[in-house]
Order: structure tokens, then sequence, then C-alpha cells
């Protein structure tokens, strides 16, 4: 569909639809740009446009909604509001303000008041011309009940000129890759999520070195997420149709670690009751990943050389050498020129390991994106759970965007997680919409570090067993509020953040319960 196609069916003005297609080569900026003009156009207080992959539905670019939205993975199975529109004959489906199937977003549109419940939500699948399995969704909505009644026209439209939009993108994109002979995406289950600068440079690097044999050298720090990196590089080559094989060099015992990699023969070692393959022979016509590789002993060291280099290996206790073919992806989070320059890694395998390196940026360099990295954990553990939602407050937000992270996207995982369980243990989910503070995720304006999992941010006493329920409540929320002023140094500000409240409503609570505040 060429723009006076695109101009012609949508009732835009021809600048509009041209901007649009112009943003065809920054695809970062097209969805976004598409979702402003649905703003302007049209009354809603959030508005997404969604990719089907598989059995979910990704978000390309969402507004109004919170920021960890674009993270989130939206399984169909789980979403009966997004399946019933993806596979609706309808131009449109309009949910009912009353409709009990619960909402994808609810929770996510923070509009000031902390309103949990989306009540008008309005859908339309985004189908390919001629015909076909639908391509994703669009979908608007609002706080207020009936604020887009009436506009019927104007959401088809725009849905219309959402899939003029997608087909031109797949065009766009088919036209300036040759055809592969292989299938390009990479597992629903495993990916690498981000789009700040640092990753959408890895992201470039990893697709340009995958469809090659070269050795690739995975470098970063503990928890980046360097398995994930292996597992798209194999995805995207040749090899994909091909076995992936995952060795942790760091947990093979120094006296199996050979047989573990080259296999062994009967008879080898007391306990080899039968010939056995190693590693390297199963990894045959596929990859094979060698995860913390800065731990294998130097004598292995010497054996693999031969194997990086023309593809033999020696079974333990045979003479005969083997070829295979096998493409060769390592990882450590160790530093191994300086290993080579103590005497712990030999020189010659280090060099034959690092024809290509990748270096895996932290996430304390990664700006936003651990909002988004929070959105697919948060999604995770509200299917876990059985919860309408599970969402982050402002305090957390802030939090999590300021701590460093030393452990990276799994200690990202974790913390959530662990937040997830301390906060529906804590206090009951309103409407089925669980809010996760950051005390609930151990990270607080009075340490740096996340306490472990079994402490507490709760005072240790209690209050008297004869007190009515009601004044119980009353009595722990004072002596709350005021051992949290202590840890701040009587700053309210701070105790706020560090209480899951915002400072106004905890001045408001504060004078309820006969505290002063001056």
């Amino acid at each position: 569909m060429d723009n006076v196609d695109v101009v012609s069916t949508h009732p835009f003005a021809a600048a509009d639809v041209a901007d649009l297609l112009e943003r065809l080569d920054r695809p970062d900026r097209l969805w976004p740009l598409f979702l402003e003009h649905v703003a302007r156009r049209l009354p809603c207080d959030a508005s997404a446009v969604l990719r089907l992959d598989g059995d979910r539905l990704i978000p390309l670019a969402t507004r109004g909604l919170s920021p960890d939205t674009l993270g989130r993975r939206f399984r169909l199975d789980d979403h009966p509001r997004l399946r019933g529109i993806l596979e609706s004959a309808e131009a449109l489906t309009r949910f009912p303000a009353d409709c009990p199937l619960p909402d994808p977003y609810d929770g996510l549109i923070p509009d000031g008041q902390d309103r949990l419940h989306v009540h008008d939500c309005v859908g339309a699948p985004l189908r390919r011309s001629g015909g076909g399995p639908a391509w994703g969704v669009m979908t608007l909505d609002a706080l207020t009940p009936g604020r887009l009644d009436g506009l019927d026209g104007a959401m088809v439209d725009l849905a219309r000129l959402a899939m003029a939009l997608a087909e031109a993108t797949e065009r766009r994109a088919a036209a300036a890759e040759p055809a592969r002979g292989f299938d390009d995406r990479s597992d629903p289950a495993i990916e690498l999520v981000g789009d700040s600068p640092v990753m959408a440079a890895l992201l470039r690097d990893i697709d340009a070195v995958a469809d090659s044999d070269l050795v690739v050298l995975v470098l970063g720090e503990t928890g980046v997420g360097k398995e994930l990196v292996a597992r798209r590089l194999h995805a995207r080559s040749r090899r994909a149709q091909g076995p992936l094989v995952h060795v942790n060099c760091a947990a093979l015992p120094d006296t199996l670690v050979e047989s573990e990699l080259f296999g062994h023969v009967r008879g080898a070692f007391s306990g080899a009751v039968a010939d056995r393959r190693g590693k390297f022979e199963l990894a045959d016509g596929g990859t094979l990943f060698l995860d913390e590789v800065g731990e294998l002993p130097l004598a292995v060291q010497a054996k693999m050389l031969r194997a990086l280099q023309n593809g033999e290996i020696q079974r333990v206790g045979s003479d005969r050498h083997l070829t295979v073919n096998v493409r060769v992806i390592a990882a450590t989070n160790r530093d191994l020129t300086r290993e080579v320059a103590e005497g712990r890694f030999r020189a010659d395998v280090y060099h034959r390991l690092s024809v290509y390196p990748l270096r895996v940026p932290p996430l304390r360099q990664r700006g936003a994106e651990a909002l988004r990295l929070a959105g697919l954990f948060l999604e995770r553990n509200r299917a876990r759970l059985g919860l309408r939602n599970v969402r982050l407050s402002a305090d957390a937000e802030r939090r999590l965007l300021s701590y460093p992270w030393p452990g990276n996207v799994r200690e990202l995982e974790h913390a959530i997680g662990r937040g997830a369980i301390r906060a529906r243990a804590a206090r009951a989910a309103e409407g089925g919409v669980l809010t996760l503070t950051a005390v609930d995720l151990g990270l607080t304006d009075a340490e740096d570090t996340p306490p472990a999992p079994n402490t507490t941010p709760c005072p240790t006493a209690s209050p008297p067993d004869d007190l009515p329920l009601r004044d119980a409540v009353d009595d722990l929320q004072r002596r709350m509020i005021r051992d949290h002023l202590a840890r701040h140094d009587g700053n309210w500000a701070k105790a706020a953040r560090s209480l899951g409240l915002d400072r106004s409503n905890l001045f408001r609570l504060a004078g309820r319960l006969g505290l002063r505040t001056e």
C-alpha cells in the first residue's frame, strides 16, 4: 500500500499520514507517533498497539500506561479480553463497564487519583489485507464509563491506519533484508528485553554476528543475561534447527570435566561402564555454550584448544580423534585478560575464544529499562499468584530506577518475586490489584542494599492484646510512622517514601492519629 492508498482510505490530513510513513526509517518512533495521533483525536486515557507473537501479545508502544507495561507479555490464555479482541470478527469489540472479565490494564493507568480499574474498554483486531491471521490488536481505554461512545467510525479508521502502517513496516523490512533459510524468531519464552541505546547496540552486534560461525565471547557481570545472548545468537543462526548444548563450567568437578566435554570410552576410569558422548559431540551441527568458561582448569583448556582450532576432539581413554561441527559461544564474568596475565588462563585459548567479544551492559547503565524489565517480572508474578494485576507504587518506581542493582537483572527478578509474596502476605489486593511498595521490594532510602529475604520492615513490638482492632491498627500506624521518622531524622518526605505513601497522604494520616506534623 503506497502513500496515496493510505491517504484515500483514512480521513486524516495527507501531511499527517505522510509524516507517519516517513517514520518507517525510524521504527522506534513510528508506533509512539501513531499513538500521539490517537490521543489527539480520541478522548481516551490510555492506548496501546500490541503485536501477536505465538500465544501472547507484546506491546510495541503504549500511551497513558505505566512505564513497566512495555515489558509485560500478555498471554492470551491469561487475558480473555485481549483474546476476545484478537479473535473477534467485528471491526471493534466493546466491553461494558460492568463486564466481569479482568482488564489487563487495571491499575496501570496513573491518573493522579490512584483509581485502579478501567471502565471503558474498546479494542480492534489488526488484520492483514486479504484476510489471514490477525497481526495484533489496538486497545483504547478510559476511566470514565461511556467516554468513547459515538466514536466508532474514528476508531475503525485508526485501526485501519495502524494495519496499513504495520504492513508497510513489514514490506520495508523484507525489502531491506534478504531471504533467510531459517526461522529468525527467538524462542518466545526466552528473550532479551531492552530498548536503551546500549542494549540497542548490543542487539545489533548480536544480529550481525549470529549468522556466522565465529566463536563469540560474551562478557558481563553476573546476572546481566549472558545466557539470553547465547540463546539469541543460536536462534538467529543457520544452526537454529540444531541443538543448543549448555555447559556450566563452574559446576563441573575437576575429575569429570574432561569426560563431560569430550566423552569417554568404556573402562577409561573407574565407573566408566559404557562409551559416553561428551558435550562437544552432543552439540554436533549446532551450538555449544560454555558458561563460566573462566573456571575451566588449565589442563582441560589445553585439550580444548584443538577442538576450537579444527573441531577435533578425543574421548578420554581413546586414541581415536573425532571431528565435530560445532559453533562455540563462551561466557564469563571474569576479566580474562587479567586471568591470562596472572597465569590462570591460557593466552592461546583466550584468543581463540575472543574472536568476536560481546559485552552485556549492567542494568545500572540501561536507564529506565529497569521499569520495562520489571513489567515482565510483574506479569509473571501476577499469573503465578492468580491476581488481576500486580503493579509498582510511585515510590517503588523511583527507588527501582535509583538503585544500582549489583546483581543486575537476576537481582531485580528476585526482588519483585519476593516483594509480591511479602505484599500479598501483608495486605489484601484491592480489587484483585496488588501494589508493591519500595518497602516490599526491600528498597528504601535508608540503605543502598536490599535487606536479607528473612528481614521485615515492620516494628517488632506488638500492640496490647486487649485493644479493639481499630485502636490496635491505629497504634501500629503511629509507631510505624514514628519509627520511619526517626530513621530519616524527622524528614517527612523520606518517611513517606519508605512507607510507600505520598507525602500529603502521610500528613493526613498523621493528623488523624494525633501526631504533630510541624
